[in-house]
């Protein structure tokens, strides 16, 4: 094999073989090192101080992923949008943007369909709410990335604060710093537009709501708890139930046990979590009433029920096969239930569950965050370690049962994460090696080589040196067209096409909240005689026909 064919295969491991040579050097000096002996593990004494201001140092963390990543923009650029999900989600902000719940059916609405969005009885993201509303926060203040900018800042201090409940302040903030460097700053959660962030976010907050209730009968902890519920439920409905449901068993054993008057129980904790639930029940209830024309029933369900067949559950049964009005869309869908019915094989199920472990490793740990697992065995005797432990086995079993599972699919259960690790690296720092104490040592070298791996790639990027895919992310070429069109006179119809081999993670046709005013439209070739009637209803539009399959894409008038 020629060394071209040789970085063709490794291309999409690459990352990970360089943090593991990276590791496996660290622990070679560190072993040949540790002959002059070794001190433990001590925090520099403004480390420590910093620590103890929480409010301080919770804020410092996410401010470093605020201005690390604004440092770089012109360096990686602003992400565009490329996947399904994300046209969806951008959808929804541009919506709510607007002041509207949803939108109208367009008339011409079967040549805009497409993926993970409806358009019966309305036109919106199949998604729930609170994803689109970020993106919405950030499009009021000038670009839709902007809001998953700051939800990732905010989420990465809400893990820091979330471990000040746990454990001592230096290693919350330790912790913090870690999850900025591995999450916040070049992960696919602040460069896309997924907005998985919020979903983390929602639950730090339940992580770190839930033993500041044990300890102390504070509202402000209830609302707290109550606020990252509500957010679970309107990003990851499921996961976040089985997280939720895991609190919830905790907290009442943990008030079960508490020798503090009733009263005070009840009137200080219970009573406000139910207020803020069943107002956010309201509010949920009556936007899927404006959606979907039920309350109960969810966008996704809509979905769902119009377009697949596979379900989201393995143990359900499959639905009909529905009408299809484009090619394209029905072999995506015949494509996710061949995928649904290989995984309720055996063989199917277990090389299904093997790309979600590996997928999930390679997001959250790669091979520097698997060292502090070393460390597992010891914290299983940790009693203030049996709920993050238990919490985090039961989540991880829940979601072996979902027909399909992606890094974020897992962001509830960030906080458990990160705390099983922080504990883990306690333990770690103590271990010895013929008789010399290494551990401090690999715990500073975790640290360094997450610096280390993010100075790496901004070399590269720098340098033009292919270690990964380029930046920005994102389908540029559907950007770069967008841009010619905006800056092209008058409104403009985009005709989509695409070719045999055609990419169906890669879809052209998305277009913004209100269709009839939007600078440019973009529909599928349906033939030119059912093209007719889109053309009659644009006809004061320049029309334009695109093969996004040609290399390079190409507007033909």
């Amino acid at each position: 094999m020629n060394m071209a064919g040789l970085y063709a295969r490794l291309a999409p491991s690459l990352l990970d073989i360089i943090e593991f040579f990276l590791v496996f050097a660290a622990f070679v000096l560190i072993l040949i090192r540790s002959r002059r002996g070794s001190s433990g593990l001590s925090f520099p004494l403004w480390f420590s101080k910093l620590g103890r201001r929480k409010f301080l140092s919770a804020a410092i963390v996410g401010l470093l992923v605020l201005a690390s990543r604004a440092a770089i923009i012109p360096l990686l650029g602003i992400p565009e949008p490329r996947w399904h999900d994300e046209f969806s989600f951008l959808l929804a902000a541009d919506t709510f943007a607007h002041g509207r719940l949803a939108n109208p059916t367009h008339p011409m609405w079967i040549h805009f369909e497409s993926f993970h969005i409806i358009h019966q009885p309305t036109y919106m993201s199949m998604y729930p709410p609170a994803q689109g509303l970020v993106l919405a926060l950030g499009e009021r203040l000038g670009h839709p990335w902007i809001g998953q900018w700051l939800i990732t800042a905010l989420m990465c201090s809400a893990l820091c604060w979330m471990l000040q409940a746990w454990l001592p302040p230096a290693w919350a903030l330790f912790g913090g710093l870690l999850a900025a460097l591995r999450l916040g700053i070049l992960s696919y959660w602040m460069n896309g537009y997924w907005s998985a962030s919020v979903v983390a976010l929602g639950g730090a907050l339940v992580l770190g709501a839930l033993p500041r209730m044990r300890r102390d009968a504070k509202v402000r902890d209830a609302v707290f708890l109550a606020i990252g519920l509500t957010i679970l439920a309107n990003t990851r409905p499921y996961e976040g139930m089985i997280l939720g449901l895991a609190a919830a068993t905790a907290l009442a054993i943990w008030l079960a046990r508490s020798r503090r008057p009733v009263f005070a129980i009840v009137w200080r904790q219970i009573v406000p979590v139910m207020v803020v639930l069943l107002l956010a029940a309201a509010a949920t209830g009556y936007y899927y009433d404006r959606v979907t024309g039920d309350a109960f029933r969810m966008t996704y369900q809509v979905n769902r029920g119009m377009y697949s067949q596979a379900p989201y559950f393995l143990w359900q049964d499959p639905r009909p096969e529905p009408l299809y009005h484009h090619p394209v869309m029905r072999a995506l869908y015949q494509r996710e239930f061949r995928v649904f019915l290989e995984s309720r094989t055996v063989a199917g199920y277990v090389r299904n569950l093997i790309e979600k472990i590996w997928s999930a490793w390679n997001f959250y740990l790669g091979p520097v965050l698997t060292i502090p697992l070393l460390a597992l065995p010891w914290i299983l005797r940790d009693r203030r370690m049996r709920f993050p432990l238990l919490a985090g086995v039961v989540f991880m079993l829940a979601t072996t049962v979902e027909t399909w599972t992606s890094p974020h699919y897992l962001a509830a259960a960030t906080g458990l994460l990160y705390l099983v690790l922080m504990q883990c690296l306690r333990h770690l720092r103590v271990w010895r090696w013929r008789g010399q104490l290494v551990g401090a040592a690999v715990v500073r070298a975790i640290a360094v080589i997450c610096c280390a791996m993010i100075v790496l790639r901004l070399a590269a990027v720098a340098a033009r040196a292919p270690i990964e895919g380029a930046w920005p992310r994102g389908n540029l070429e559907r950007a770069a067209i967008t841009k010619q069109l905006e800056n092209s006179p008058g409104h403009h119809l985009v005709i989509v096409g695409y070719g045999p081999d055609h990419d169906l993670n890669q879809e052209w046709v998305y277009n913004a909240a209100d269709i009839d005013i939007a600078k440019i439209v973009w529909a599928r070739d349906m033939g030119d005689r059912d093209n007719q009637e889109l053309l009659q209803y644009f006809r004061d539009r320049k029309v334009w026909r695109l093969n996004a399959d040609q290399s390079p894409p190409r507007l033909e008038p």
